[in-house]
């Protein structure tokens, strides 16, 4: 019980990655708020969580609603352990493309998803945080390879990485540490919004595990575990790092 009645806000902590993380935070005592847009998506994931867990519905791109999550949680829950930067995504309306096809609005869009509504949710988040707190931003491997269809995402995401360091300074005097965990290939949910046909699918992830020296897909839960470990104490003489989780693709 490495969290005992630590209370933690997941951002995209519905499906996924984010509630990979809540789950395993579950078992180890925490205790907080998952949020996420979908409401049929958030009661699906309490159900699995429990009563220790509220689902708050919020867009993070929305500063509204990040002031409304911190408030909701607050009431219930007291002042914030740690926090977990989850919510982003490579895929969607305008998501894939290359510097040749990406439009204005395309590149607005993943930045204020990935990198701009990252910045205000840690900043909305400082008043409600203790001090000691642990706040997990989570990246991607794309800052570390050219993935095609990927390059402004990839920048967000790298964004985040630097904001780990910067953040962690800005935070010293409040023994607040920033780290990043770095995700590789998942299996979520994503596979399934791709749009294209289950037998493909399947294709795509044997492909992906094709590339991963390990020789199989990551789960949602094996990131949680590393989210655990940057939530808890075990991890407290580590500060602005970035934890790599994928298998061994970028560094083997």
């Amino acid at each position: 019980m490495r969290l005992n009645n630590k209370v933690t806000v997941i951002t995209g902590g519905t499906s996924g990655i984010g509630l990979g993380i809540a789950k395993e935070f579950n078992k180890e005592g925490a205790k907080g708020a998952i949020i996420g847009r979908t409401k049929s998506k958030m009661d699906t994931a309490l159900q699995d969580l429990g009563d220790n867990f509220i689902g708050i519905q919020a867009d993070v791109t929305n500063n509204q609603d990040l002031d409304k999550m911190y408030i909701t949680t607050a009431e219930k829950f007291g002042k914030l352990d740690v926090l977990v930067v989850n919510a982003g995504g490579a895929i969607g309306s305008g998501s894939l493309g290359s510097i040749i096809s990406a439009s204005e609005d395309d590149y607005n869009r993943m930045m204020d998803l990935n990198l701009k509504s990252v910045f205000f949710t840690v900043q909305k988040a400082l008043p409600y945080l203790k001090n000691g707190a642990s706040i997990i931003l989570v990246a991607s491997i794309a800052i570390h390879r050219g993935m095609p269809g990927l390059t402004v995402y990839s920048a967000a995401k790298a964004g985040v990485r630097s904001f780990a360091r910067t953040f962690s300074k800005d935070l010293l005097d409040r023994n607040i540490r920033v780290n990043v965990l770095s995700p590789g290939t998942i299996d979520t949910p994503l596979f399934d919004n791709l749009g294209i046909p289950e037998e493909h699918s399947v294709h795509a992830k044997k492909e992906f595990v094709n590339l991963i020296p390990i020789k199989r897909i990551g789960l949602p839960k094996d990131m949680g575990r590393v989210a655990v470990f940057l939530a808890s104490d075990d991890s407290s003489f580590i500060l602005g790092e970035e934890i790599i989780a994928d298998g061994g693709v970028v560094n083997l």
